[in-house]
């Protein structure tokens, strides 16, 4: 998968379309990923010795990575949200290493 845990990404399809998050989870046998505070799911749970009371949670569900793209502007304005596609190189660091590193198709720079 191109998209990372921590990615700032924005969401491109769906009913939570135009909205930006972090990525906080990846699911990868089935091409998901949990993106904070996106498509929030109601949980009923039962009581339990450690909550006794049990009750309703809110919880974020998985979308899937299709209906996601790396987002590298702003973070927090949607307005200065740039979207781009990524592509892998393979770069050598300073021990003589062969790295694989992502980078931004729209401004060709390393993320």
């Amino acid at each position: 998968m191109r998209i990372k845990v921590g990615d700032n990404v924005i969401i491109i399809a769906g009913k939570e379309k135009g909205k930006l998050g972090v990525v906080a989870k990846i699911i990868p046998e089935e091409n998901r990923v949990v993106v904070d505070g996106i498509n929030m799911l109601t949980k009923h749970v039962k009581p339990t010795q450690q909550n006794p009371e049990g009750g309703i949670e809110k919880i974020e569900g998985p979308i899937a990575v299709s209906n996601v793209m790396l987002n590298i502007g702003d973070s927090k304005d949607i307005k200065k949200a740039k979207e781009t596609k990524t592509k892998f190189s393979v770069k050598t660091n300073q021990n003589g290493k062969k790295q694989k590193i992502r980078i931004a198709k729209k401004t060709g720079e390393e993320i």
